[in-house]
């Protein structure tokens, strides 16, 4: 409060010597330059502008249409800063490059407030139209940057306090602004910096989802590659055409010295072939970081509710067929009965990896496969993009609606991934639909047949929250036809099979090799982020390595070397003495009271499923 004091102090005294002596202002008189930079700016507004009557609702549809792609990447961002928002009374914005607010969200307390000044969607904050504030400023002067205040031009906004980051593209455009505003002592600079963080989040999939041509990743530290801390390049036909603020940061370089260079003047004539790679980057100061090269292929849709970098590495991981395959084998037999399969298991154990090989190989191969993540949509919006809504169904609907989900998954298959994490009254309408087969899209109109197969994953226990009532016992019995228990890595058969497929993709452009000891220290590891642990720990091998290299036990990571032997020891003790001669009659016997149900029998028995498929697997004619 004495902070909010000083500065009330130090900018009344600014203000004084702008509008009473026409002073020019400097950093003297303890205001920050941004902030007397943008009063000489403002000094044509009148003060006492009237606040101006926000757009029409179809006009505010029509400028969030134009920014949808934006949107999309952002939501994530919006969905996160609203935790804080909420807690610290505040709003969080999101504007399009004029300043036009597309979506607020946040504080129930103070967003009457901000309604008063004008501060709400269809509503323009450029500096023209509103005087200095952060989301107008920070478009001006292209930084992340905070308005407290008297800093407002405009008196009636002085109770407020602002922090706003732009976002911009991969080409150095602005494609909108992510703000926080509140009262003016709740925002501080750890407000900014989480602004700032949530611009480079947004930046990041923006980059991702424009892309053509090749993709270019690197960063001095390797396990920063596929986060949004790494720096990006696009090239298309030879040339750099865009790259994100962290490539230009890295490479001590602006957009203007940048694009539209030869990719072979910065990278080097051998990244220039039209092939996958990974290794180190020569920069042109001579530094070498660790760098990526992947094709983008531009999306069809910027509706995608997939992950791509974690989904990436899965889809790089496809599973060995040895543990897998009688799995798979017995969940397609159930799907094209018609039966809903649900996927269990631990994350990062390959459960949307199994889910698109049962597509694969089912009766519905040929039809789409629709993956949704039930825990990555937020509550507001699962509904409308599971059922879809007709035109003008909610403030920000696609000028003509949309299908939804369940009807883009007709004739093929629907994947409702982390289903789990399903609001109740989500999980409702969803058992209408799984019962009468027939959409109802919001906004009404007549239901809609469709015709799909079902398949669920969840890493948490259903049976469990169905007994707590925390999901619907009558959707888990609709959803759960046959249950699918995914083994964590540490359990699996195959894991050094395994190892050897997913490192040989990686390593063929370098001529790799593992050799024997590192192999069976990968293989001894606990691996507790399953598959897609195992798969960053090969791609940052892969990208420390130098060409022709025979990689050995001193690459691996410290945390391999560190905890391998001990957890696996110990999985051993705990679940071999099951498989002994004294107990496979029982196993047998519990199984077949379950109708084959792994994990049925496992909880009667009071034992791991992952002790079961052993035993499954050493009763397999030929392994007695």
């Amino acid at each position: 409060m004495k902070e909010a004091h000083a500065l009330s102090l130090r900018v009344e005294h600014a203000r004084d010597l702008f509008f009473l002596q026409g002073q020019a202002l400097s950093g003297d008189e303890g205001l920050a330059p941004h902030i007397s930079r943008s009063w000489r700016r403002c000094q044509g507004i009148d003060q006492a502008l009237v606040d101006p009557e926000p757009l029409l609702r179809q006009h505010l549809r029509e400028r969030r249409e134009q920014a949808m792609q934006m949107l999309a990447c952002a939501q994530p961002e919006l969905d996160s800063l609203t935790e804080h928002a909420l807690s610290a009374g505040c709003v969080v914005i999101l504007t399009d490059p004029s300043g036009l607010i597309l979506e607020e969200i946040g504080s129930p307390e103070f967003l009457p407030k901000a309604q008063r000044i004008a501060l709400a969607p269809g509503v323009e904050w450029s500096e023209t139209r509103r005087g200095t504030n952060a989301i107008g400023t920070a478009l001006l002067e292209r930084q992340s940057l905070m308005v407290l205040g008297g800093e407002h031009f405009l008196p009636q906004n002085g109770a407020i306090g602002c922090a706003a980051s732009p976002i911009f593209s991969g080409r150095g455009e602005i494609a909108g602004v992510i703000d926080i505003s509140g009262e003016a002592a709740q925002v501080n600079d750890h407000t900014l910096g989480l602004v700032r963080m949530a611009a480079q989040q947004v930046e990041h999939r923006l980059m991702l989802a424009q892309a053509s041509g090749h993709l270019l990743r690197f960063h001095a530290k390797p396990g920063l590659l596929g986060t949004a801390r790494e720096g990006l390049i696009v090239i298309d036909e030879g040339r750099i055409v865009a790259a994100n603020r962290v490539a230009l940061g890295l490479l001590g370089t602006a957009w203007a010295g940048l694009l539209e260079r030869p990719a072979e003047e910065l990278i080097g004539a051998r990244w220039s072939q039209p092939h996958h790679g990974s290794g180190l980057l020569t920069l042109p100061d001579g530094r070498q970081i660790a760098a990526m090269l992947e094709r983008a292929a531009r999306p069809a849709t910027s509706r995608s509710t997939a992950r791509p970098l974690a989904k990436a590495l899965d889809d790089d991981a496809l599973p060995a067929a040895d543990d897998l395959a009688p799995l798979l084998h017995s969940a397609c037999k159930v799907l094209d009965a018609g039966l809903p399969v649900l996927i269990t298991g631990e994350t990062g154990s390959g459960k949307e990896v199994f889910a698109r090989r049962l597509h694969q190989a089912s009766r519905r191969s040929k039809g789409p496969f629709v993956a949704v993540n039930c825990a990555a949509l937020p509550e507001a919006l699962i509904e409308a993009e599971l059922f879809g809504y007709e035109a003008g169904a909610f403030t920000g609907a696609r000028r003509h609606g949309m299908p939804g989900r369940i009807r883009e998954a007709a004739g093929g298959v629907l994947f409702l991934d982390e289903i789990g994490d399903m609001p109740l009254l989500l999980q409702t309408r969803l058992l209408r639909v799984l019962e009468e087969r027939r959409v109802v899209p919001l906004g009404g109109g007549p239901g809609i047949p469709v015709d799909f197969d079902l398949v669920c994953a969840t890493h948490q226990d259903v049976s469990a929250m169905s007994a707590g009532q925390a999901f619907r016992a009558d959707l888990l019995y609709r959803i759960d036809g046959y249950r699918v228990a995914i083994p964590a890595l540490r359990d699996r058969h195959d894991r050094r099979a395994l190892i050897e497929q997913l490192f040989g993709p990686l390593a063929k452009a370098k001529r790799l090799t593992l050799d024997d000891a590192a192999i069976d220290r990968l293989d001894a590891h606990a691996w507790p982020g399953n598959v897609r642990e195992l798969a960053h720990v090969l791609r940052t091998l892969v990208a420390l390595a130098d060409d022709g290299a025979c990689l050995g036990v001193d690459q691996l990571p410290q945390r391999v070397l560190s905890g391998s032997a001990q957890a696996r020891r110990h999985l051993a003790v705990e679940t071999e003495p099951a498989l002994s001669s004294v107990v496979e009659n029982t196993i047998d016997r519990a199984l077949a009271e379950c109708d084959g149900s792994v994990a049925e029998a496992a909880r009667r028995l009071g034992v791991h499923r992952s002790t079961l498929y052993r035993h499954q697997a050493k009763a397999r004619p030929g392994n007695r």
